[in-house]
């Protein structure tokens, strides 16, 4: 696992003693993005090691603002849409800027595959939109961010054009 990997692993960890969530109400929208898949995942294209090594140096604070801009670093080197404000609008819909979040009671969860997270991804979703160099972990702030615009990528164009009328 790298340093980075590691960090993002631990601050979850540390997320998951602060905060016991055992449901949200911030998930009450069960947008396409969390309950859809796609059966051609987008594929992005592997990063050129100087664009990942000058990730690897950067420091993000271990904050939504540091988690937004570390997968905005990650997404551009993987040719992926998205800006600051489309993502940040999306997380304080889906989950309220809660890492932790679970969906416990929509039709995902009924169907034994809860949205998690920042974007609130499914599993399926977020297996196959994962991108290479973030963690496995949905609850990882950065890889559930990364995963969720390349799934609306694939899927809208980008997370800017996810909104809702609610």
């Amino acid at each position: 696992m790298s340093a980075n990997g590691q960090n993002r692993h631990a601050r979850t960890t540390r997320l998951a003693r602060k905060l016991a969530v055992a449901g949200t109400g911030a998930a009450v929208l069960a947008l396409p993005l969390i309950g859809a898949t796609s059966a051609s995942a987008a594929t992005p294209a592997t990063a050129p090691a100087a664009a990942t090594a000058a990730t690897a140096a950067t420091t993000y604070p271990d904050n939504l603002d540091g988690w937004i801009r570390e997968s905005l670093d990650i997404m551009e080197q993987h040719g992926i849409p998205g800006t600051y404000e489309g993502i940040h609008r999306n997380i304080m819909r889906e989950s309220s800027g809660n890492p932790l979040a679970i969906n416990n009671w929509d039709i995902n969860a009924i169907n034994g595959t809860p949205s998690k997270g920042l974007l609130q991804v499914i599993a399926p979703t977020f297996q196959a939109y994962h991108v290479p160099g973030t963690s496995w972990d949905p609850y990882d702030p950065v890889a559930n961010i990364t995963a969720a615009c390349n799934y609306a990528a694939d899927r809208y164009g980008s997370m800017d054009n996810v909104f809702s009328a609610y």
